[in-house]
């Protein structure tokens, strides 16, 4: 696999601050069923890296100490994290939204029966991906016979309650766009979602979420074996909007590898850029959960070329458009 942090380093990226942290982005594991053009991550199923208990008892720790009030759960697949289930109960019991970032079709995994059902017990907010209303598209992208199990994925939760009007089980959808392009506006591709989701499979949900493609890890070299990686590079350039910077997530955001320790973003995770830091540090320096338990943090956030991702256009975050 091509490395892009070399390419991305030199930038002139406007420098942003921290705000107050209002959400931990806690990474479970790179294990995932799927195997995903677009992931920023490299999950699959051959990777092994798993957040043990000891750091998961750190992440609850962490929000009591600092009053966090949403967790968001990613991976790879989270769910397939073996204590994923009792870090959502206590979360909840803390009174913080959790949120699943769930690919649909682990609820067909073996030994996740009952997962959609926990779900919604805990009243976890799902956010699950499904990067095209159309067959070819999700099958293309994700893999062989994933956008009927999606379909089926999403039927069930919908049977549990989530995406109804009347209901507090929130079902947000994102999408990702095939390749080297920006995502299209979103307000328009929800409501094509939602009348071609509702009409063909009487599915419903609440948001779309449009998140564009970041140049790093599979994407990124993926990218680089094509030959499009500057060109792709040069449109998020251009297409860059000083009012973006507002609403980037990293302002009031930390994000937690499976080791516990911390970024500024999902994707300087993925870059291995820690957290308020222009370059990584060595291992046994790099900021950690711990850190959150006492003293300020820095404010500065790191920031590399990749960073035109979130601000191109109308703008991407996990929240989806940032406009």
């Amino acid at each position: 696999m091509h490395a892009t942090l070399p390419l991305l380093r030199v930038t002139d990226f406007p420098p942003i601050r921290r705000r107050a942290i209002e959400s931990l982005q806690v990474n479970l594991g790179y294990t995932c069923n799927q195997t995903c053009v677009h992931c920023h991550v490299n999950a699959g199923p051959n990777r092994t890296e798993q957040m043990d208990r000891a750091t998961i008892d750190l992440v609850l720790e962490v929000m009591r100490a600092r009053s966090i009030r949403t967790l968001d759960l990613t991976g790879g697949a989270p769910e397939l994290n073996v204590h994923f289930r009792s870090l959502v109960s206590a979360a909840r019991a803390l009174r913080a939204e959790v949120i699943d970032r769930c690919n649909l079709t682990i609820l067909e995994e073996p030994g996740q029966e009952t997962l959609a059902e926990f779900l919604a017990a805990e009243g976890v907010h799902v956010v699950a991906s499904l990067p095209c209303y159309s067959q070819d598209n999700v099958d293309k992208q994700r893999g062989a016979g994933v956008f009927d199990k999606s379909i089926r994925g999403l039927q069930k939760l919908n049977a549990l309650g989530y995406g109804g009007p009347e209901s507090e089980l929130v079902l947000d959808l994102v999408y990702n766009p095939q390749g080297a392009v920006l995502p299209p506006p979103q307000i328009k591709l929800e409501s094509d979602y939602k009348q071609l989701l509702g009409e063909n499979f009487g599915i419903r949900f609440n948001r779309l979420l449009t998140i564009t493609n970041q140049p790093i890890s599979r994407f990124g070299s993926t990218l680089i074996s094509k030959g499009v990686f500057r060109e792709y590079m040069a449109l998020l350039r251009s297409a860059h909007h000083d009012d973006n910077l507002e609403g980037v997530m990293c302002r009031n955001l930390i994000s937690v590898d499976y080791q516990g320790h911390l970024y500024d973003c999902d994707f300087n995770q993925m870059l291995h850029l820690p957290l308020g830091l222009a370059q990584p540090r060595v291992t046994g320096a790099r900021p950690h959960l711990r850190d959150l338990l006492d003293g300020p943090l820095p404010r500065r956030i790191a920031t590399a070329e990749h960073c035109y991702g979130c601000t191109a256009g109308q703008g991407s975050s996990c929240g989806g458009a940032l406009h």
